[in-house]
C-alpha cells in the first residue's frame, strides 16, 4: 500500500456538491483531495447531463414578469407541498434557510461566475389543488446543467493550481478512519488498477450522492404501504448505491427518511443507455391522454403532468402493468414533447438562440423525428388502428384492442362536439388554466380533439416509472456537519447534496417543489465549507 495522501480536506463524491465544496475550500487557502468513482470525463456527476432547472426566490427574473414571490410564501409552499411537520426540525431549518438565500448564494453567485437564466421563469409543481408552487419558481439555466458543471470544474481546477488539489477518478472510498471520536482521514481503492490507496485528513466530505440508485436499495427502501411496480427504469446512477451512508450509520451517523424518492411516473429506455437500465425522463405532454395498458384512459381524475409528480408516480405505481400509454398527435408532440436532461435540449445546451427561438415558435420536430427513429418506444402511424398493432407488438399480449383505443380518442373528442364552451372535462380545465402563463403558453398548445384534421399522424409512447433523488440521507446541521444519535456532530465528517438529503436528512419532505436539486447541493457546499474554513 502507498503512502498516505495528505490534505486539509478530503472530498468524496465529484458531482456538483463535491466540486463546489472543493472549490470554496481552495479558495479559502485549504489543500484539497477530491475522489469520484466516476472516469475523468465523467466528473461532474449527473449534474453533467441535467437540464438545469432551479426552483429560486425573489430573483431579478421574477420581478421583471411581476412575480410577487418572498421566503415567506416560498416556505409555506414549500412545507405544505414536501408535507414537513413540526418535530422536521432540521429539514424545516435548511427549508427556510433555501428560501432565505437560494437568491444570494445560488442565483447572484451563478450569474457572477458569468452563468445565465432564460428569461423565462416557469410554473411547475402547481399541486393538485394549488397546494404546490403557488407562483413560477423554476429558473432554467441557459447552457444546461451541463455548463454549470463544466463552469465549476473549470474554476476547481484554477482554484487548484500548483499542486493544491489532488483530483482521484475511478476511486472508491472503502471505509473512514477515526481516532478519540474524530475523522483522521480514509481509505479506498482504484477500481481500475486495484491499487489500495490511503487518504490523511482531519475533514472529510461526503457529497456520494443519494441511497438509490440501483433497484435492490429502491426496492428495500420503497415507502410502505403505497404499491411497488414490477418493474422501473434507473435515472439515477448505479455509484449512489448507499454503502457510505451505511458505512456512517456504523460510526454513529443517523439516515432519515430513507423511503423518501423523488421519481418520475413517464421514462423509457435511453436509446444509448450509460448503464444497465438506464431511462430517459420525459416531461408529459400535457395535450396527450395517458392511457393504462389496455390503452384505456386513466381516471376518473386523468393524469396531467406539471401539478404534483409525487401523486403521479403513485398513481402509475398502482396499475396491474407497470408501462403505460402516452396517446397524442404529432401536432402535441412538436408543441410540447420535452425530455429532462441536457442530451436532448441541444438548442439550450449549446446556447443556440435562434434554432431555440424557432423551435419554440414553430415546433420541435426535429426531437420527435430523433425520437421516432431512435426509440422503439416511441410508435406512430397514420391510424388509431394500425396505432395499436404496433403497441401490441411491442408489449405483446395483445392487450390493447383497436376498438378500445378508438373509443378512448373519441371520447375525449367528444368534448369539442359543441364547441370550446361546452366542453367538461378534468385535464382541458388544467391546460386552460396553465395556458393563462406566458411561457406555458408558448408550450401547451390550445386544446383541440386528438383526431383533428391535419394534426396527425397519431404517437403512442410506452412509459414506465424511472427512479431519479433520493429524497431523505445523512442528517445534517446547519453547518453540514452529520450528526448521531443523540444530535452531536461526529467531528471532522460533513455531508452535502443529495447525500445529506439535501440539508438535514431531508428538506424537502415527500414532494420537492421541483428545482430544488441543484441549488440545494450548491447551498449545503457551501454551509460546509464557510465551517470548514473557519476552523471551529
Amino acid at each position: 500500500m502507498s503512502q498516505p495522501l495528505h490534505s486539509d480536506v478530503l472530498v468524496v463524491g465529484g458531482g456538483l456538491a463535491g466540486i463546489v465544496t472543493a472549490l470554496e475550500c481552495l479558495q479559502a487557502g485549504k489543500l484539497v483531495t477530491l475522489v469520484d468513482r466516476d472516469s475523468r470525463e465523467r466528473l461532474g456527476g449527473l449534474a453533467r447531463w441535467a437540464f438545469g432547472g432551479m426552483a429560486l426566490v425573489g430573483t431579478p427574473l421574477q420581478a421583471r414578469m411581476k412575480i410577487p414571490d418572498s421566503p415567506e410564501r416560498a416556505l409555506a409552499d414549500w412545507v405544505r407541498f414536501g408535507e414537513l411537520g413540526a418535530t422536521d426540525t432540521l429539514p424545516l431549518a435548511w427549508a427556510r434557510y433555501y428560501v432565505e438565500h437560494s437568491r444570494a448564494e445560488v442565483y447572484d453567485w451563478l450569474c457572477a461566475r458569468g452563468l445565465k437564466f432564460l428569461p423565462a421563469v416557469n410554473w411547475v409543481e402547481r399541486g393538485l389543488h394549488g397546494e404546490g408552487n403557488s407562483l413560477p419558481r423554476y429558473h432554467v439555466l441557459w447552457g444546461t446543467s451541463r455548463l454549470l458543471a463544466l463552469t465549476m470544474i473549470a474554476a476547481l481546477e484554477r482554484a487548484g493550481a500548483n499542486g493544491r488539489l489532488t483530483l482521484l477518478s475511478r476511486t472508491r472510498i472503502t471505509g473512514l478512519d477515526h481516532a478519540a471520536g474524530a475523522i483522521v482521514g480514509a481509505a479506498g481503492v482504484n477500481e481500475e488498477t486495484g491499487q489500495e490507496l490511503r487518504f490523511a485528513a482531519p475533514v472529510a466530505v461526503l457529497a456520494m450522492g443519494g441511497i438509490n440508485g440501483g433497484h435492490e436499495e429502491v426496492r428495500a427502501n420503497w415507502p410502505a404501504g403505497t404499491p411497488l411496480p414490477a418493474s422501473m427504469l434507473n435515472g439515477a446512477h448505479p455509484y449512489s448505491d448507499g454503502k457510505l451512508h451505511r458505512l456512517v450509520q456504523g460510526l454513529g451517523g443517523r439516515i432519515a427518511a430513507a423511503g423518501a424518492m423523488w421519481n418520475y411516473a413517464a421514462g423509457f429506455p435511453h436509446p444509448q443507455p450509460h448503464f444497465e437500465g438506464h431511462g430517459l425522463s420525459s416531461i408529459p405532454c400535457k395535450s396527450a391522454l395517458w392511457l393504462d395498458h389496455r390503452g384505456r384512459r386513466i381516471g376518473p381524475e386523468p393524469l396531467v403532468t406539471g401539478f404534483d409528480t409525487h401523486h403521479l408516480c403513485q398513481r402509475v405505481a398502482g396499475l396491474e402493468r407497470p408501462w403505460t400509454w402516452h396517446l397524442l398527435n404529432w401536432r402535441i408532440a412538436a408543441r410540447e414533447l420535452a425530455i429532462s436532461g441536457a442530451e436532448h435540449n441541444q438548442r439550450i445546451r449549446d446556447r443556440q438562440l435562434l434554432h431555440f427561438l424557432r423551435e419554440t415558435m414553430l415546433g420541435n420536430h426535429r426531437l420527435v423525428r430523433q425520437l421516432a427513429q431512435e426509440s422503439p418506444h416511441f410508435l406512430v402511424d397514420d391510424t388509431l388502428a394500425g396505432l395499436a398493432a404496433k403497441m401490441n407488438a411491442l408489449a405483446g399480449g395483445g392487450h390493447v384492442k383497436p376498438e378500445v383505443l378508438q373509443a378512448t380518442a373519441d371520447a375525449f373528442d367528444a368534448n369539442f362536439a359543441n364547441g370550446d364552451k361546452l366542453h367538461n372535462d378534468d385535464q382541458i380545465r388544467r391546460i386552460v388554466h396553465a395556458r393563462q402563463w406566458g411561457p406555458d403558453r408558448l408550450r401547451t398548445c390550445k386544446p383541440a380533439p386528438l383526431q383533428m384534421r391535419g394534426a396527425g399522424p397519431f404517437i403512442a409512447i410506452q412509459m414506465q416509472l424511472v427512479t431519479r433523488k433520493s429524497l431523505g440521507g445523512l442528517v445534517t446541521d446547519m453547518q453540514s456537519r452529520v450528526l448521531g444519535a443523540q444530535g452531536q456532530a461526529l467531528p471532522g465528517l460533513y455531508s452535502v447534496g443529495e447525500a445529506a438529503g439535501f440539508g438535514g436528512g431531508g428538506a424537502c419532505g415527500k414532494r420537492s417543489l421541483e428545482g430544488t436539486f441543484l441549488p440545494g447541493c450548491i447551498l449545503t457546499a457551501r454551509a460546509a465549507a464557510r465551517h470548514i474554513s473557519s476552523g471551529r
